[in-house]
């Protein structure tokens, strides 16, 4: 006698069949790129985006993914996917590469690579799940963007410079002329203020342009920290004390020579020294060095209005500045700190914020010696 199959079983199947068709359904619905691969590097599941981005019109499913996306870096170099995939620990995400096509074409890809199951349930095979996006357009785009931002910030710099040098020269003579408290006198102030304001954003682009389309180079050179922190005591001591502050400096003795480039480092201290200076109203700004592991720590610590918890995460981004009544008060352009942050990165170097609203900041930076 023939048994009748075990129903629930056959509803389970059924069930597991059209979840599996709706998955498919949706990733094939997908605008970008997706591949599933197992633990092997075998290609499980992929959509057709990711076909029309590889340039392929046969099926994926077994192939190694290493056969059939061939990454690069900026500089043409061979970008090791074997490697990549397997120290990916959690979710990585890049713009930085590009896919090189057999023929030799290339072009700019956004990927990301995350760690996942494929399969259900906790006895799921071990994979990853690859998403491709083509972004040629929007990198063409910003490439032009940032060579028009570099070309009007170096064309920019000689008339400001005339500028400020006439204007440093009208007030040197109205000063010797005596005469003093005058409306000429304060428009004369505040016109060269703004035009120093001008210098510094020109200043700000053109070292953004440089950092977005990587032609930032290192030049390694032996850096006196002493010297170079009281150098920059002497260059903004004025500056806090135009506002009633006062440029603090802590140096630890035993500071050796720092191996690092030394306009870099510059660089980033006198954007967290300015920082500092402009959101502080009444105390200090710290500016200090100590030797640590095979390098610098650096740090800019001020009594100033501080930064909130929504805030302190986004400080490094370009143009963020914060949405508050005590930050509208005063000028900038939220550069600053996010060149800092492509410069540290450069540098190998590590930063850190700690800070609290009402309770000033301090601005950490840890600089390795590079040579």
């Amino acid at each position: 006698m023939n048994k009748r199959p075990h129903m629930p079983l056959v509803a389970t199947a059924k069930s597991v069949q059209l979840e599996r068709e709706r998955l498919n359904s949706l990733i094939n619905s997908m605008g970008d790129g997706v591949i599933a691969i197992d633990e092997n590097f075998k290609i499980a599941v992929s959509n057709g985006a990711a076909l029309n981005i590889l340039n392929i019109n046969s099926s994926l499913k077994g192939k190694l993914v290493t056969s059939v996306l061939h990454l690069i870096d900026k500089n043409d170099q061979k970008v090791d996917l074997h490697q990549l995939i397997s120290e990916t620990k959690t979710s990585h995400a890049s713009r930085e590469w590009r896919l090189l096509y057999p023929d030799g074409e290339k072009i700019n890809l956004y990927i990301s690579i995350a760690p996942v199951r494929l399969g259900y349930g906790q006895h799921g095979q071990k994979g990853y799940v690859i998403l491709l996006r083509d972004i040629t357009r929007e990198k063409s785009l910003e490439e032009e963007r940032d060579e028009f931002i570099g070309v009007v910030s170096h064309e920019l710099r000689t008339p400001i410079a005339i500028a400020e040098g006439n204007l440093s020269n009208a007030r040197f003579i109205f000063e010797k002329s005596g005469l003093k408290n005058l409306p000429v006198d304060e428009a004369l102030r505040e016109a060269h203020s703004q035009l120093n304001f001008l210098s510094a954003m020109i200043n700000d682009l053109a070292m953004l342009s440089r950092a977005e389309r990587g032609t930032l180079t290192v030049e390694v050179e032996s850096i006196n920290v002493h010297d170079l922190i009281q150098e920059l005591s002497k260059s903004y001591g004025p500056q806090a004390e135009t506002k009633g502050l006062s440029l603090k400096t802590d140096i630890d003795p035993s500071l050796e020579l720092l191996q690092s480039c030394k306009l870099y480092v510059r660089e980033i201290l006198q954007n967290f020294i300015t920082n500092a200076i402009k959101y502080t109203e009444k105390g200090h700004v710290t500016l200090g060095a100590k030797p640590k592991k095979t390098g610098v720590e650096f740090y800019v610590a001020d009594t100033g209005i501080g930064i909130g918890k929504s805030d302190k995460e986004k400080v490094f981004d370009k143009f963020f500045r914060a949405e508050n009544f005590q930050t509208r008060e005063t000028s900038g352009t939220g550069l600053g700190l996010y060149v800092t942050m492509k410069l540290a990165r450069l540098l190998h170097a590590e930063v850190n914020v700690d800070s609290e609203l009402g309770k000033g900041s301090t601005f950490t930076i840890y600089i390795p010696n590079l040579g």
